[in-house]
């Protein structure tokens, strides 16, 4: 029987291990979790995700306090229309992050980073440019292009001097949102260099309606296969969502897939972004604990744990501070719940806002917990210690068991690791 090491992810002159660690946004998917895959010769995703806030988490800059100052007086005004990132403090932090996790690499592995369309920060076209310019400068070896159909991303940064240099890849759930890419991207004869094709069990943000399940990732992964041989284009393909063990990865390698993008199996280990204490709700999930919902404001279906403490919260806009998703005329749909309900109970000194959440703030303090449809299935990836708790495991061991195993085995962690 295959393992998925006996395979391999050509991508220009590189031959990697085709296990590529998803982005998970606002340092879930960390830099020592991306530095990880890449010495093990994989690729390690981080993400560019409210990166103000993690350059001052990591590094102790002032970014946010920074904004946040400066915004002050329009704390209490609906209107945020005025409230706007400073690009140059923007392209500082992304260069930041990204420059030291360039310089910590070690290994023939790879590290691209994830930037989300759907973060339109009140100037959507500028500060989508200055995040995909300063992740150049700052080295990074590739760029994923998610949440959203990017038809004019690539033409933002077409003259950067690192514009062919950079592996760039875009994250789509179905055959048509692929062509209408391609499309745009022939114009500038700039192909991407990977395809990720995420299915509806993926974590977050779904590229599909509540009516997700009556998609499946196999289906959707061999029209695009289908497509780029009709076509006759040479793309690497790389399916993602829902694939829980290396036996999972092998199914998809043998049938004409080049890697996969994992990202699950990786919320519960040591080098994840995610607290300890918010891992063990992870580890505790049960599957009618996960649900995709409609509350992100992005207007994408979300599939998080119900038991997320953003879920109902009332807080006041923190757009002064974040105000990553208010849009070109600066308008968020958590806004506007937000202001609905405070219309309706003017006197209360709490709301609950329930049909959406101030998804920045939220994420920020790692209170919206978005997880894989699998996540229930983590339990069995690890030991139960006798508190209670379950043992965090290392992104090594479960990036080389996706990497060796077979019969749809997963190697728990060793067992003196758990008593120490």
């Amino acid at each position: 029987m295959k393992r998925v090491d006996d395979f391999r992810l050509k991508l220009g002159s590189k031959e990697l291990v085709p296990i590529v660690t998803g982005g998970m946004g606002v340092d879930i998917s960390t830099a020592e979790l991306s530095l990880v895959a890449a010495r093990l010769g994989g690729i390690g995703h981080i993400s560019d995700a409210m990166v103000p806030t993690v350059s001052d988490r990591r590094f102790q800059t002032r970014f946010v306090s920074e904004k946040q100052k400066k915004f002050k007086y329009n704390v209490a005004n609906r209107d945020k229309t005025d409230v706007h990132f400073d690009l140059a403090r923007l392209a500082e932090a992304t260069r930041l992050h990204v420059g030291r996790t360039m310089e910590a690499k070690k290994g023939d592995g790879l590290i691209f980073i994830n930037t989300m369309e759907k973060l339109t920060m009140n100037n959507p076209r500028e500060t989508l440019r200055v995040r995909l310019s300063a992740a150049m400068d700052g080295g990074i070896d590739g760029i994923t292009l998610s949440a959203g159909l990017h038809l004019g991303s690539l033409a933002l940064v077409q003259d950067h001097p690192r514009f062919r240099d950079v592996k760039f890849g875009i994250i789509v759930s179905s055959l048509r949102a692929l062509v209408l890419f391609l499309r745009k991207t022939a114009r500038l004869d700039r192909l991407p260099d990977y395809i990720i094709v995420e299915g509806p069990l993926a974590g977050g943000h779904l590229g599909f309606g509540l009516d997700w399940a009556q998609f499946d990732l196999k289906q959707i992964v061999d029209e695009v296969i289908g497509y780029l041989k009709q076509e006759s284009l040479d793309i690497p393909v790389i399916p993602a969502g829902g694939i829980f063990t290396g036996t999972d990865a092998v199914q998809f390698l043998e049938s004409g897939s080049a890697a996969v993008q994992v990202a699950t199996r990786f919320t519960v280990t040591k080098e994840c972004g995610l607290p300890a204490k918010v891992q063990q709700e992870y580890f505790k999930a049960n599957e009618e604990d996960i649900e995709v919902n409609m509350i992100s404001p992005t207007g994408y279906p979300m599939r998080m744990l119900k038991g997320s403490p953003a879920i109902g919260a009332g807080i006041r806009p923190n757009c002064e501070a974040y105000g990553y998703l208010l849009d070109g005329s600066g308008n968020c749909a958590y806004i506007d719940a937000y202001n609905r309900e405070l219309d309706k109970h003017p006197e209360a000194e709490k709301i609950s806002v329930m049909d959406k959440t101030c998804l920045c703030t939220h994420m920020r303090n790692f209170d919206c917990w978005t997880c894989g449809h699998y996540a229930y299935r983590l339990k069995d990836t690890s030991r139960r210690l006798p508190d209670g708790s379950y043992q965090i495991l290392h992104a090594e061991d479960v990036f080389k068991d996706y990497q060796f195993s077979t019969d749809g085995r997963i190697a728990l962690p060793p067992v003196e690791v758990a008593a120490t």
